[in-house]
């Protein structure tokens, strides 16, 4: 069976870079070169001191120093191989060693800074919600969570590593909420500016299969700088339209946080594509590549993967109509159960079921309208009233049954095949706005989390 996490899992593969870093940065259990020496001024003779082959011990040294932390090369090395495997599994050729180390050095200082700030507002996360995290994943897979680490471990995965990385993982997820999601708004009238503009350009439920390439230009850069970015995003333009691959040049040469993934940005609606990218992409076939497309970030290229959408949503209703009683102090579950048995029993004997839902009931919403409960879609009630529920032809009434809410006496008084695709789209085009604030909002506060922060490599040629 083909099993495969993407990047919350991190494998265990040897990689050596013996350049990575100044030695004045070493981090080594390997003796000094005049270990000899120093045993001989101790009193004892060389051979004395070295009385067996020394294993070569490989230096952890220090790749970058992110404000008061510091990145090792053996994180580096683990991160690396990560990759380059989920590039192998992708079929995407592997990039130059070079290209690598530049890019996910510079993933690993971002993580480095979110989880520093994450730590500092007292964000954690716990063994419970992590417990909770790796079951879903695991479920997700369609596994036990036994099996999963199994297969995990099967595969060369440390379970111990996955937990923790899962963990810094949640601590990102949670910053991001507390410092970008919880300022994001949409409002009515956003909603419906957008629904009349997918109207108008008749494409409202079309999606748009993104990748993009971004040549960054850094705050406060001289005009000369700002040509050379132009210059430099023009030729990369250049090498795409003569048929270089989009993946291959966007993992070597994008600014962007999905470099590594080959610029994929995923699959947007108009209302989702950032506002300097949906006109270009509006008149883009599949295949296209824009033009350069300037920003105050820098300058961007952005091509079509694939094209769908404008389907209608259709989906089962139910309407249907109940009397609600609850157990107390002073009634019983037993006499509940009995006093809404004769319920039942009078409604068959023709007394009629609003009358009585309205004296009786006790879901006041309700038992106002005489037990309706309006029409209802899958999962808009609790499983066990669901379930009765769908096992009910028009007008039949149910025995009586317990749900965690009480004892209720269900009657479906119609079926019907609903075209929800209105309220379907309002939701839909909320969260799409709501997304797409949301990663605007998110590539910011990342440009400068990253610019107020002290970095300092320690590879040459970075």
């Amino acid at each position: 069976m083909k099993f495969y996490i993407p990047l919350l899992i991190l494998l265990q593969l040897a990689f050596a870079f013996p350049s990575l870093a100044q030695d004045t940065d070493e981090i080594s259990s390997t003796p000094p070169a005049d270990s000899a020496a120093a045993a001989t001024d101790s009193g004892s003779t060389p051979e004395e001191a070295d009385t067996g082959p020394r294993k070569h011990q490989p230096l952890n040294r220090i790749v970058a120093i992110v404000n008061d932390d510091i990145i090792l090369s053996s994180q580096l090395e683990e991160a690396i191989s990560d990759v380059v495997r989920q590039l192998q599994e992708k079929g995407t050729p592997v990039p130059e060693q070079a290209v690598l180390v530049k890019q996910v050095l510079e993933r690993l200082v971002m993580e480095t800074l979110q989880l520093d700030l994450a730590k500092s507002n007292g964000i954690t996360i716990d063994d419970s919600t992590l417990n909770e995290e790796a079951q879903q994943l695991a479920a997700n897979s369609d596994m036990s969570l036994t099996e999963f680490r199994d297969v995990l471990e099967s595969q060369g995965y440390s379970y111990a590593n996955f937990r923790e990385k899962l963990r810094k993982e949640l601590m990102i997820q949670q910053l991001r909420r507390q410092m970008v999601g919880s300022r994001i708004t949409v409002n009515d009238e956003e909603v419906d500016n957008m629904l009349a503009t997918l109207k108008s350009s008749g494409q409202g439920d079309v999606e748009y299969h993104l990748a993009h390439i971004l040549v960054a230009i850094p705050e406060g850069s001289d005009p000369e700088a700002v040509s050379a970015a132009e210059r430099h995003a023009g030729d990369i333009l250049a090498r795409l339209r003569n048929g270089a691959s989009f993946t291959e040049t966007a993992i070597a040469e994008s600014d962007a946080q999905t470099a590594l993934e080959g610029g994929d940005i995923g699959w947007r609606s108009l209302g989702q594509i950032p506002s300097l990218f949906l006109e270009p992409v509006k008149k883009m076939q599949v295949g296209d590549i824009s033009d350069l497309i300037r920003s105050p970030s820098g300058y961007h290229i952005v091509t079509l993967l694939g094209k769908r959408g404008d389907e209608r949503h259709i989906v089962a209703q139910t309407k249907a109509r109940h009397i609600l009683l609850k157990t107390d102090e002073v009634n019983s579950d037993e006499v509940v159960r009995q006093r809404i048995e004769q319920l039942r029993i009078r409604i068959e004997n023709g007394e009629d079921f609003e009358a009585l839902a309205r004296a009786h009931s006790q879901d006041p919403l309700s038992a106002a309208r005489g037990g309706d409960l309006g029409w209802l879609s899958q999962g808009d009630t609790v499983p066990e009233f669901e379930d009765m529920m769908n096992r009910l032809e028009p007008g039949e009434l149910s025995k009586p049954f317990k749900s965690q809410f009480g004892w209720h006496l269900l009657q479906v008084t119609e079926r019907r095949n609903h075209d929800s695709t209105e309220e379907y789209e309002r939701s839909r085009v909320r969260q799409l706005i709501r997304k797409r604030k949301y990663d605007e909002e998110l590539f910011l506060w990342l440009r400068r989390l990253r610019d107020e922060s002290y970095v300092d490599y320690r590879i040459d040629d970075l």
